[in-house]
């Protein structure tokens, strides 16, 4: 019956002209880029990319200047969006299947779940129990084919697979259930095709749309058109200047403007919520052969580290009538948090009160309230193919304490009088650092965060050879 009724709705509406039915909860649209920096975007400072749709959306709701991704690597966060949980609750904290111990290696890394367990209640769990229709689109990178989207929640998976990068590349990208159609296209603007056809196939049911991107993950390769675009401009004095990974970002960008745009033309647009995230910071060293993606100047590091360029990431929430168009927020959030907020959103039932880790951001969407908790966390016990080392990390207010696990060091620093972490507070406050890192410890504990042990093979630094897993395709074929 009440489908019945919604279409005898839209009949009624497109006779008299007068209203439109809506489904009874929101569509609820998840867009994560891939190693999207928190500096990428013009709305977040860049004068060398080109994002006009992302700084449209930007304007049409609200952007967060203190968002986190769950880890500075892209599995743990996604598992994080998943579940709502810490990665170091889930034991999952490394990209999988994650990078191989090395002898230059004091310490060894933990032994880490290779999947997103299916005992997790996803994000599409809970919503297509509520009614909705479901999707992923693109990236997974949270298991082998026992644990795809499609035994995650998910009625359709396009394009996801246990591989982090685009398997065959942008342009001759092939999976079970999406291969390139020739090798002129171009793996991002199929994913936009694809989003807009499940868009417009659910148009009269409440659906949640996971639209992951691969982009801009390497290999760098652009679309040919766009590459020329910022081949010939010049970058002045902006820190980011690589011409492929512009065109990359243009081509995200063009997609989200098209989506947007099959959006508004259904009469969608006022009760469809859209949240724009990354899974960890721009890549800003070089790996494999490619040459570093960006720079996330003013913040340090990028992706692989646990300073602030590897974790801190774009957030923008556009949810109509609700959220005030143009407006920014600078309190800490992190990607765990979308679950519970996505789940009060869709009027659906939080999850019980101690079973996730994030906190509903809806009182900050509505401008009534703040989260509750004391701190945000983050446990990487691993090396990163980027150079990054082991270690943890709290957030409490301003403050950041870093915990090395190589040599038991900390770090301090005062996020809002040096947001670049270059001055280490923590020789001048004692106290400070000993109350964060006795909070540090007490929340590991009390997620059973697994630690790295003496590696007895350790001969010493050595020359830093990525494993064949992190080595991707040349950029040569950038061009294409």
């Amino acid at each position: 019956m009440r489908w019945e009724s919604l279409r005898a709705l839209v009949v009624l509406a497109l006779l008299t002209g007068v209203a439109k039915s809506a489904p009874a909860r929101p569509n609820v649209i998840w867009i994560v880029l891939d190693d999207y920096g928190w500096a990428d975007s013009g709305c977040y400072g860049s004068t060398y990319h080109e994002t006009p749709h992302i700084d449209a959306l930007a304007r049409r709701g609200l952007r967060f200047t203190n968002a986190y991704a769950a880890c500075p690597v892209c599995s743990p966060s996604r598992a994080a969006l998943m579940t709502g949980k810490y990665p170091a609750r889930l034991h999952l904290t490394d990209w999988l299947p994650g990078r191989r111990d090395r002898p230059s290696q004091r310490l060894l890394r933990p032994s880490i779940v290779q999947q997103l367990p299916l005992e997790e209640l996803t994000i599409a769990e809970r919503l297509r129990t509520a009614g909705y229709r479901t999707a992923s689109l693109g990236k997974w990178h949270l298991g082998g084919p026992s644990f795809w989207p499609e035994h995650q929640g998910f009625d359709v998976n396009i394009g996801g697979t246990a591989t982090g990068s685009p398997p065959g590349g942008y342009f001759q990208f092939k999976t079970p259930s999406m291969k390139a159609r020739d090798d002129r296209e171009y793996l991002t603007d199929r994913l936009t095709d694809e989003a807009i056809r499940f868009v417009e196939k659910n148009r009269d049911w409440p659906f949640f749309l996971y639209l992951a991107h691969y982009a801009v993950h390497i290999p760098l390769q652009a679309r040919s058109d766009l590459l020329k675009v910022f081949r010939d401009r010049p970058a002045n004095d902006s820190p980011q200047h690589n011409p492929i990974y512009a065109a990359m970002i243009r081509s995200v960008d063009d997609g989200i403007g098209r989506l947007l745009e099959a959006i508004a033309r259904h009469g969608l647009s006022d009760q469809t919520v859209i949240f724009l995230t990354s899974d960890n910071g721009g890549l800003s060293v070089k790996e494999g052969p490619n040459t570093p993606s960006t720079s996330n100047i003013p913040l340090r590091e990028g992706k692989g580290y646990l300073y602030e360029g590897g974790i801190r990431e774009p957030m923008i929430v556009v949810w109509p009538g609700v959220t005030r168009p143009g407006s920014t927020s600078d309190v800490p959030v992190s990607g765990q948090d979308l679950l519970p907020t996505t789940c009060q959103i869709a009027g659906i039932a939080p999850p019980p009160e101690g079973s996730i880790d994030g906190e509903s951001l809806v009182p900050l969407l509505r401008g009534t309230g703040k989260p509750q908790r004391e701190a945000l966390f983050w446990h990487y016990p691993h090396y990163s193919n980027q150079g990054g080392k082991p270690g943890g990390a709290v957030r409490v207010g301003d403050l950041k304490l870093i915990e090395w696990y190589e040599d038991n060091r900390v770090e301090l620093y005062d996020l809002a009088a040096d947001p670049s972490e270059r001055r280490d507070l923590a020789p001048d406050r004692p106290s400070d650092v000993d109350r964060l890192r006795s909070m540090l410890a007490r929340w590991r504990e009390s997620v059973g965060a697994q630690m790295m042990t003496t590696n007895p093979e350790y001969r010493g630094p050595g020359p830093e050879i990525p494993p064949k897993s992190s080595v991707r395709e040349p950029g040569a074929n950038a061009g294409r």
